[in-house]
């Protein structure tokens, strides 16, 4: 047998192909697809690393945003941040993204119920159904 050489890990695989994304959920993905019945393991790789590779520099940039912003959470204002000044991101992936909606800052969620839509008829609000009745 051929001896193995010191960086190598005991399967042969090199440190730099280890995905950190689930292959198995990426090949289901791609097979969501009616034109796609099989996946060849190399093209299941290659969308795999790019994937991976996609996510960790949306995280970067997003982090990046956030920390300009001087916070610790990376918001969902971040991403879209992130994403609209890389220009080829943009251009796909905003069409995507949710768009933030404005937060009631009074602190008081509970009594902010006239903003909400109201409950749909025969359904008792669980509001109604723990009032004091005198």
């Amino acid at each position: 047998m051929a001896e193995q050489e010191e960086g190598e890990n005991p399967a042969g695989i090199d440190e730099t192909n280890k995905l950190e994304i689930p292959t198995r959920r990426v090949k289901n993905i791609m097979k969501l697809d009616r034109d796609i019945s099989k996946v060849n393991a190399e093209a299941l790789f290659l969308v795999s690393s790019s994937t991976q590779l996609f996510l960790q520099f949306l995280a970067e940039k997003s982090a990046h945003a956030a920390v300009e912003k001087k916070r610790k959470t990376i918001t969902l204002e971040h991403i879209r941040l992130a994403a609209k000044r890389h220009r080829p991101t943009a251009d796909f992936l905003l069409d995507s993204l949710p768009v933030p909606t404005e937060q009631n800052h009074s602190g008081d969620r509970a009594k902010s119920r006239p903003d909400k839509k109201p409950v749909p008829f025969a359904t008792r609000s669980i509001d109604a159904f723990f009032q004091k009745t005198t």
